[in-house]
């Protein structure tokens, strides 16, 4: 089944067109990778898929849910995780993720916290207040508690922005073990062996536009590459 189906999507903003007709698919239970420089149009097309943009036109949907018609169905199946998003302060991790977890479940919603102390992986610093945390540690609070609930799908832009190699690779690692357990994952990165090793299939987008799709084999064998990055910046350079 499609978790997510984008087609002929364009967004505009005045003049400027951010997002210039895309079409692209995500398979249910897979790892796929929106990738390109900076201004290309990924977190314009992520934040459109999460429904908090709506497209100038085309279509996409969810699980066959409309991001536009049927908001509220998306938004129940989905999580999303910004690339500069934030958390309260003054809270404890576990007073936070506890909270995030009320809110999308009431009463059942221990399982959830259990999960989400159990994916930050932060120890006994999960009774800490947030803004004592590092960036790292703040960045895998919030991968938990985007990915606590097991969504059907998770969105997540720039998942280990910012990171240290240590804390880079256990995120890595949260996603590939939370994908295993049946969630779509969606992701935008720059970094390349980030990309190549979590994902099964990638686009690559550029002023607005998809220029290449595929596995990360299927797109070094196609362009000559000895890996993802050298794919990269030939095909970038080149549009």
């Amino acid at each position: 089944m499609e978790a997510v189906l984008v087609e002929n999507l364009v967004k505009k903003y005045g003049n400027f067109v951010a997002v210039n007709g895309i079409s692209f698919r995500v398979e249910e239970g897979r790892i796929y990778g929106l990738i390109g420089p900076n201004g290309a149009g990924k977190s314009t097309t992520l934040r459109i898929i999460a429904t908090l943009l709506k497209p100038t036109s085309g279509r996409v949907s969810v699980f066959g849910y409309d991001v536009v018609g049927e908001a509220d169905k998306v938004r129940r199946i989905i999580s999303y995780l910004p690339e500069e998003a934030g958390a309260y302060k003054h809270l404890t991790g576990y007073e936070y993720l506890e909270l995030m977890a009320k809110i999308y479940a009431g009463d059942g919603y221990r399982e959830y916290v259990e999960r989400g102390v159990e994916l930050a992986g932060l120890g006994g610093r999960i009774y800490s207040k947030i803004g004592e945390y590092s960036k790292g540690m703040l960045r895998r609070l919030l991968l938990a508690r985007a990915l606590m609930t097991l969504p059907k799908l998770a969105i997540l832009d720039e998942p280990t922005s910012g990171m240290d190699v240590v804390y880079a690779t256990e995120i890595r690692r949260m996603i590939k073990r939370i994908n295993q357990e049946g969630v779509t994952i969606l992701l935008s990165s720059h970094n390349m062996l980030e990309v190549e090793y979590l994902c099964d299939e990638i686009g690559i987008i550029s002023n607005g536009r998809l220029i290449a799709e595929g596995s990360p084999q299927e797109l070094k064998e196609r362009y000559g590459g000895e890996n993802l990055e050298e794919v990269f910046t030939n095909l970038v350079r080149s549009v």
